[in-house]
């Protein structure tokens, strides 16, 4: 669903509208966010997996379809769906920020109900602070910033920065290829006429 000079006005502000169904309610955000790392599921595998009420994973992967972010890619029994990939850049309310829903950050928002820390921090800084964080959090894994600079460039607590880029880990991780940062005895060259 990436954005194109093409696309008609009506058409992103449908899908913006779909998208931001995502970010508001976590159970749909949880949902599509199965879908974006399973490739092809059914609804059973869905009940299974995430625990949803049969009528509830029904009326969820409906929505979802009806929103234009999922679709059924088998019409046969069992109907099997995926995820229509997300890449929507939004402008936050003072307009001097830009971030980009992506199905990473609709995971993230996904995990907000069994994740304390996600929930607190969007309480305090909205989905597009997540955003901003999720941008901390992949940097972290690359090695290149501390939960103290994050702090200090967002003007929160560093307590709040690891919370939040603790929580934001195990996702990062799954989406992302990072080297570890740290260096191996590979990495060095050793002489070994000195040691």
């Amino acid at each position: 669903m990436s954005r194109t000079s093409n696309r008609t006005d009506g058409d992103i502000v449908r899908d913006f509208l779909s998208v931001a169904d995502l970010l508001e309610e976590p159970q749909l955000a949880r949902l599509y966010a199965y879908f974006a790392r399973e490739g092809e599921a059914t609804v059973q595998e869905v009940i299974d997996e995430l625990e949803f009420a049969q009528g509830t994973a029904y009326t969820y992967v409906n929505r979802l379809v009806d929103a234009g972010v999922l679709e059924m890619t088998r019409d046969e029994q069992p109907r099997q769906y995926a995820a229509r990939e997300i890449d929507l850049t939004v402008t936050a309310a003072g307009g001097d920020r830009k971030y980009t829903i992506t199905p990473v950050l609709i995971d993230a928002v996904g995990r907000r109900e069994t994740n304390g820390d996600i929930d607190t921090y969007i309480d305090r800084h909205g989905v597009d602070g997540l955003a901003t964080a999720l941008t901390y959090a992949v940097a972290r894994e690359r090695g290149e910033v501390t939960h103290r600079l994050m702090a200090q460039d967002l003007e929160i607590s560093p307590l709040a920065a690891e919370l939040v880029l603790q929580a934001l880990r195990p996702i990062v991780q799954e989406y992302y290829e990072i080297e570890d940062s740290g260096a191996s005895l590979d990495a060095i060259d050793v002489d070994d006429h000195n040691t």
